[in-house]
């Protein structure tokens, strides 16, 4: 099974963007999307931002994870 995390773009250099999810900051590709900005939330998979998704949806499934590590069914 293949997941992907929210993150949110906090800097851009070429095609690559410092992201941040749950307290961790990571590189990613950036050459899958266009017109990527500051601030935007993407779908991170296998260190390539693969979809850009509204600040909306992102919230709401980085809780979704939130609960899960609360309830210790994961990290």
């Amino acid at each position: 099974m293949c997941l992907s995390m929210p993150a949110r773009v906090i800097s851009i250099n070429g095609n690559l963007a410092e992201v941040e999810f749950m307290g961790v900051k990571k590189q990613v590709g950036t050459t899958l999307l266009k017109d990527l900005k500051v601030g935007d939330y993407v779908l991170v998979h296998a260190g390539f931002a693969i979809e850009k998704i509204s600040a909306e949806e992102a919230e709401k499934t980085l809780k979704i994870w939130e609960e899960i590590e609360a309830a210790g069914d994961i990290g």
